[in-house]
């Protein structure tokens, strides 16, 4: 207990840090994830492309990795941001190939007839997608989202590797003032497991108003 007690600003910091990171890059994730979903299924080749190599580039890519990627690859064409902005492109954008794929998964449920119906009554593309598709899918890719949004707050670990202020890199200074490895380490846990049980709350309520019947 000395160890939370003794540095709650420095484990108040690091949490902090992490939710910052999990909410910014959950916001991106959602926003990319939504938009190449809607190019995975557009009528345009092109669209389906791109979507498609978006998503079978970053699954299949390891998030440290990208990491590097971002954090060492954007500052050598001219792109130089701070390092909390850099994780949570990289997150974001590694995040929304999962989201992208769940959303796909919910729009594959809607039945035909519903886009064809659209259509017949003059509907663009986007307007089925948005206003006919998407609202009947959602309902179906609450729980998939959610779990990727806790395993992008896990995952957010990763930037504290990369000069970013989040609760995992709390330890290291931890160690350095000669504190417990043990001990400090289940306050991280304890402070990770705040931040996915609320998100995990959240789509609890979510799924409960708008989820599919069972």
């Amino acid at each position: 207990m000395n160890v939370l007690l003794d540095n709650f600003s420095l484990y108040g910091k690091g949490l902090l840090g992490t939710v910052e990171l999990t909410v910014y890059a959950s916001l991106l994730a959602l926003a990319l994830g939504l938009l190449m979903a809607g190019f995975r299924v557009a009528p345009v080749a092109s669209l389906r492309v791109f979507g498609t190599v978006w998503v079978t580039v970053l699954r299949n890519t390891p998030l440290t990795l990208l990491f590097f990627a971002v954090v060492l690859g954007l500052p050598r064409f001219g792109l130089v941001l701070p390092f909390q902005l850099f994780a949570v492109l990289a997150l974001g954008c590694y995040t929304s190939a999962f989201i992208c794929e769940a959303v796909r998964a919910g729009i594959n449920t809607v039945p035909k007839g519903q886009g064809e119906a659209a259509r017949s009554l003059g509907m663009t593309f986007p307007q089925t997608l948005g206003d006919v598709v998407l609202p009947q899918a959602f309902r179906s890719v609450i729980p998939p989202i959610g779990s990727t949004l806790i395993a992008l707050a896990k995952n957010s670990a990763i930037a504290g590797s990369f000069s970013v202020v989040e609760l995992l890199g709390t330890y290291k200074t931890l160690n350095e003032l000669g504190y417990s490895i043990v001990w400090s380490f289940v306050w991280i846990a304890v402070g990770y497991l705040l931040v996915t049980l609320t998100i995990s709350a959240l789509f609890n309520v979510l799924e409960k108003r708008w989820g599919v019947a069972r």
